[in-house]
């Protein structure tokens, strides 16, 4: 696959609706420790909106197509999920606008443009035990590949294009990874952000449910680019 288009985006959102739908009630239980108990439903519900109206959006203009979905998200996704997603998916969307198809560059400003978006949102940093500590580290990953030199003369190159870098599916497959780590890393911090927050040290010990229904979007992303 040379680049993400439209009609891949949309694929990738299907394959995510199929994912929250099965992985809610874990997400749900996850929730039920340190936050509202509704965490893995409300994605889901988001997502199953989104794939049923993708038949409607126009799959031409990769940023106008995230940018829809973001408005869907921020309207279906209850509690603080919503406004986070929903500026995940508009910031990455007004980044790529007009864009035909998402190429590594591409795609990595425009997760980083959704990741700024939401650390505004959220008032978030790193280490708040929060969607942050998976998206962040899933950004640098692909930032990393992107700069990666071709493979030396002699050595043996990293999965990649026709040109000796990493290939898209390659730094997908790696962010996913990074996102699936940053996620787990959670367990041991104190929330500081938000309704976790409130439970102070008892949130410790619990993984957060934002920064793993973050890695499961990105895992279906990378499973799309992979397919």
């Amino acid at each position: 696959m040379q680049g993400l288009s439209g009609d891949r985006v949309a694929a990738w959102l299907e394959r995510a609706a199929d994912v929250l739908e099965r992985e809610k009630m874990y997400l749900t239980e996850l929730d039920a420790a340190i936050g509202d108990s509704d965490h893995g439903i409300n994605m889901a519900r988001g997502f199953t909106a989104v794939r049923a109206r993708l038949g409607g959006l126009d799959r031409g203009d990769v940023g106008a197509l995230l940018k829809e979905v973001g408005m869907i998200l921020l309207s279906t996704v209850g509690g603080a999920s919503g406004p986070l997603y929903g500026t995940l998916f508009r910031e990455a969307g007004l980044r790529a606008a007009g864009a035909g198809e998402l190429d590594l560059a591409a795609l990595a400003s425009c997760l980083e443009a959704g990741l700024d978006g939401v650390k505004r949102r959220g008032k978030a940093s790193p280490g708040d035990k929060t969607m942050v500590d998976a998206l962040g580290p899933a950004v640098d990953a692909l930032k990393a590949a992107l700069h990666e030199p071709p493979a030396a003369a002699g050595q043996a190159p990293p999965p990649s294009g026709a040109d000796g870098r990493v290939s898209l599916a390659e730094a997908l497959a790696r962010a996913a990874e990074a996102a699936r780590a940053g996620a787990e890393a959670t367990v041991p911090l104190v929330a500081r952000k938000g309704r976790a927050s409130y439970l102070g040290e008892r949130s410790a010990g619990h993984q957060d449910p934002g920064a793993t229904s973050c890695w499961l979007l990105l895992r279906s992303l990378a499973a799309t680019a992979d397919a």
